[in-house]
């Protein structure tokens, strides 16, 4: 890995060089030597990116890693394409047809909610709506909708703990 970094870095003197060499060409209006340059540039850019993921261990321009995320951040409960799928209900171009069984534990694992979040819940994550544009559907604030989804997404969680239908 040092290595790795090692070769970047050295990359990156060359092309700062070659940028620099470009420059007073560049300045007479030369235009192949301007898109050189601005060529050049983006190499520039693109190195600098790989160099700091590669020392900082996290993509560029994240505040935090995914680690340091809280877990409704990180977590998602159900397969959005699988939700989807179960939403639509047609199967015909459908990214994923989904088995009765499927069918089946997804129902058991909404069963527990009550209609309003099984609503917000199927709307946000079957329909992929924001949570603004569910509230102004549903007639309920925003932080409604929030409280809804998050009931809803701590019920189905517990529901898959303690259910032998939502195995495997």
């Amino acid at each position: 890995m040092h290595d790795l970094l090692k070769e970047y870095k050295e990359t990156r003197k060359g092309l700062n060089a070659a940028y620099e060499a470009r420059r007073t060409l560049a300045e007479t209006g030369n235009e192949e030597a301007m898109a050189e340059r601005q060529l050049i540039g983006e190499m520039r850019g693109e190195m600098e990116w790989v160099i700091e993921w590669l020392e900082t261990g996290r993509r560029p321009g994240n505040k935090r890693g995914i680690e340091r995320r809280a877990a409704y951040q990180r977590e998602k409960l159900m397969d959005p394409v699988r939700m989807q799928a179960f939403v639509d209900r047609g199967t015909a171009g459908s990214p994923v047809n989904l088995t009765e069984w499927q069918r089946g534990q997804i129902e058991d694992a909404l069963c527990g909610l009550s209609e309003r979040e099984r609503e917000c819940y199927v709307m946000a994550n079957g329909q992929c709506f924001s949570h603004a544009e569910i509230a102004k559907m549903l007639g309920i604030s925003k932080s409604s909708v929030d409280t809804h989804i998050k009931r809803a997404q701590q019920k189905i969680s517990e529901r898959m703990m303690n259910s032998l239908f939502l195995v495997g």
